[in-house]
This record gives structure tokens, sequence and C-alpha cells, in this order.
């Protein structure tokens, strides 16, 4: 088989979804580097399904998600009401657009990280350089032991939850997590399979092996170039 970074064929509905006119000019220039669409394929998005994208920031993902579901899909853009409070008082980035068309599968929740969970169980929650921040003081901090349990039980059995961070040194646990927004890989897996769930693969659509890990994500020099790690886990079909 080809490597795991090989350049692979979109299948229709993610190409659409990619070439949507309505997605911001600034998103579609970040495609390069996110590669969206060979993510979501290795996540095994497919039209219909039911998402949660955790910590939307702008959007950038729900969009995408939303054309790629298509209208018996459903989007969820769960935006904690932690980061609602720092915001003091502007709505969040996707309230412009949410429940909206031509987006109108999309829906917006506004609940605590703990009081994690979705309407109806979904088949996957996906959530993209944010694990660090859920564990960072401003976001209470939030136990991740429980945020994890409650994703788990919001998926559907056999549904997936798929995590991208930037990568911090192995062994340096939360250590970077605050001061250059990186979090060991290995601890990310070590929590979320504590919660019940089974590591399925990883990607490494994202890695960058000249990336000296020491810098803060935002510097000029690495953003947009860090090393990623983008890990997938299922609950599996035989959980409730």
């Amino acid at each position: 088989p080809p490597p795991a970074d090989a350049p692979v064929a979109l299948p229709a509905f993610l190409s659409a979804a990619l070439a949507d006119a309505n997605r911001p000019a600034a998103d579609a220039a970040r495609d390069a580097s996110r590669r969206p669409g060979e993510l979501l394929l290795f996540a095994g998005l497919k039209p219909g399904m039911k998402v949660v994208d955790l910590i939307p920031g702008s959007g950038y993902f729900t969009r995408i998600f939303s054309k790629a579901v298509g209208p018996s899909g459903r989007v969820y853009a769960y935006v904690p009401d932690e980061l609602t409070a720092l915001a003091k008082g502007r709505p969040p980035s996707v309230a412009a657009f949410v429940g909206k068309a031509p987006y109108a599968n999309t829906v917006m929740i506004l609940r605590t990280l703990p009081m994690f969970g979705a309407p109806q169980k979904v088949d996957m929650v996906f959530t993209a350089q944010n694990y660090h921040d859920m564990h960072l003081p401003f976001m209470g901090p939030a136990d991740l032991a429980v945020v994890n349990r409650r994703v788990y039980d919001a998926l559907k059995p056999g549904g997936v939850y798929v995590i991208i961070d930037h990568s911090a040194k192995a062994g340096s646990g939360l250590r970077d997590s605050d001061s250059l927004h990186r979090i060991d890989a290995a601890l990310v897996r070590k929590e979320v399979e504590a919660a019940g769930f089974v590591f399925d693969a990883e990607s490494r659509l994202l890695r960058n092996p000249k990336d000296p890990l020491t810098a803060n994500v935002f510097e000029p020099a690495i953003r947009g170039q860090t090393d990623q790690f983008v890990y997938r886990f299922r609950k599996p079909r035989s959980a409730r």
C-alpha cells in the first residue's frame, strides 16, 4: 500500500465540500497546510453522518463538514461556555453562519466543556488543535477524564473521536500546553484510552520532522508548519 502521507484521490463529496464557493478565501488559502480533504478521508467522514466539531473556532472545519455530510447529515458546532466568557459578550465566530443557508444542517451548542453532549448520538467527534487548550486554566481547568467520557457517551457504538494537535517533546506531558500550545501525544492517547476508547489509527499527514518542537506554535517561523499528530480513536462496536 502507499505510505500514509502519499497523495490520495478524494471522493466527490469531499472535493465538492472543499470547492464550496461560500468558504472564506482565508480558509481555502490554508488548505495546502491543513490538508482537510485527506484528513477527513482518514477520519472516515461520509455523507449523512452526524458530527460534532468540538471547539470550532472560526468554523474552518464546520463549513467543510456541513457540505460533506450533506442535507441528511448534521453538524454540531460545540462552543464551550468557558470560551464565550473569555469573549466578553461577543458572539462566537461560528454564530454568523451556523443554522443559516447554505449551512442549514449545522447547529451551535453553547455549554460548558464538562457538560459535553449532543441532542442525538453522533458518528464522529472531531477536534483540531484544541485538545491542549482543554487542559488550560481558562477552561476551568476541565477534568479531561470527565470530558473524554462524555465524548464516549455521545458517540454511537463504533463511532470515532478524532484528535489533531501540535506535538510536544516525548515525555513532556502537559509542560508545554500553555507556553508553547503543544501537548505530548502519548499523554493524549493515555487519557483518551482511559475513557474506554480503542486507539484505531494514526495519520502522518501533518507530521513535520523538521519541527524542533521548542517554539510557540504561533511564532511566524513555524506557524502552519508545526509537527502535528492525527489520532483516530474508536468507541467499541460492542459498547452501548
